[in-house]
Parts: structure tokens; sequence; C-alpha cells
């Protein structure tokens, strides 16, 4: 996930891919979920929105509506062995503005049925008193018609 800074220094794109990877990670179901996504949502400014696309019409969340219903899918039973990653992606700086912009894979079993998917998201970023917080992130996951160049 190693980025590049336009006039940002190593800490901050070090930061900033801390952010990423526990904002993945709190996409695990099993033991520790509801401390993952307490997690989660410390990275993000309280007025953070949150797009998904995917092919479908847009929806637009807050933190609190993007967290709740996946907190109880992880949490369900009926989503198991999933967990979310950052596979690539790259960090740029400027001051006090960032974003990362890569690609993540999900794999999992729902109600017994296992599955994988790719995707890309887009995170927006601030350093605010407490480090760098999420101002907004978007993804769109491949589908027939739209699929990640094999890299």
């Amino acid at each position: 996930m190693r980025g590049s800074d336009i006039t940002g220094t190593r800490t901050d794109t070090e930061a900033i891919e801390d952010v990423v990877r526990t904002f993945f990670a709190a996409f695990t179901s099993g033991p520790g979920c509801a401390e993952r996504l307490d997690a989660l949502r410390a990275l993000f400014v309280p007025t953070a929105v949150i797009a998904r696309t995917c092919g479908l019409d847009p929806a637009v969340y807050s933190v609190d509506e993007f967290i709740a219903p996946r907190a109880a899918l992880l949490t369900s039973g009926k989503l198991v062995d999933f967990k979310e990653w950052a596979v690539a992606g790259r960090v740029e700086t400027f001051g006090d503005i960032a974003h990362w912009f890569g690609s993540y894979a999900k794999e999992g079993v729902q109600d017994g049925t296992p599955f994988t998917g790719r995707g890309m998201k887009t995170m927006q970023f601030i350093r605010t008193p407490e480090g760098w917080r999420i101002t907004a992130a978007a993804w769109d996951d491949e589908r027939p018609g739209l699929t990640m160049d094999a890299a």
C-alpha cells in the first residue's frame, strides 16, 4: 500500500495507511468485531459522508447509517469467515488534506454460500488535532461489464 506524497511526509503517509488498514480490518467477522467497529467509527469526522455505487442507484450514508447495518450483518451469524483488505493503493497529501485510492478484496460465507469480491475505494482525509480522519469515502465493486485490470 506504500503511497507517494505530493508534499506530505513519510510519517503522514504511514499514518494515513494505518487509518486505511484499520478501516478494512473493521470488516472482519468473529471475535473482536464490536471493538473493530468502534475503532472504525473513530476514524471518521462526525459529519463524514460514505457512498456506494456498485451498479445500483447511489446510496449515501452518514457514519452511523454506514456502520449500523454492517455491524448487524457481521454479528448476526449469517455472515461468517468474512474479511476485507486493501490490495494496493496510493496516498497523496498536500498540507492538511489527503486522499487514498486503491483496490480491495473481500471473502466470506453468507447463509452457507462462499463468495469473493473485488472493487475500488476512495477515501478523503483531513488532519485534525487527533490525527488524520476520514471526511468522505466511496466504493464501487466489480460486476458484469466492470472489471479491474489484472495487474
